[in-house]
């Protein structure tokens, strides 16, 4: 891998760790400790000083509530707020789904 190609990789990781992690409203310390590691773990991936390994980016797409496939598509831009609705929609009973569909059908209108 050219360090160009690299370099546009760690960013865009850096950079959608950051969106997801907004979206989620949690603050870096906080994700950190959640994920079991040090207070400034994901700061330090922020700040491009580490990238996670394979393992540990996996765990961070879990805390996230997104896929890698999410994680990886670029126009998914809300990925983790529509994850939270669908689980609860999952929830729902026919009825309930029903009436969910409606609302958004109207919505869009």
């Amino acid at each position: 891998m050219t360090s160009a190609l690299k370099s546009v990789n760690d960013t865009y990781i850096r950079e959608r760790i950051t969106e997801l992690r907004m979206q989620k409203a949690v603050s870096e310390h906080k994700m950190s400790l959640d994920i079991g590691r040090s207070k400034g773990y994901i700061q330090n991936i922020i700040s491009g000083r580490a990238l996670p390994s394979l393992a540990e980016f996996l765990v961070i797409c879990k805390y996230l509530d997104v896929t890698p496939k999410d994680f990886f598509d670029a126009e998914f831009k809300n990925p983790v707020l529509i994850n939270q609705a669908i689980a609860k929609i999952r929830k729902l009973d026919n009825d309930g789904i029903r009436f969910a569909l409606d609302f958004l059908n109207r919505m869009k209108r």
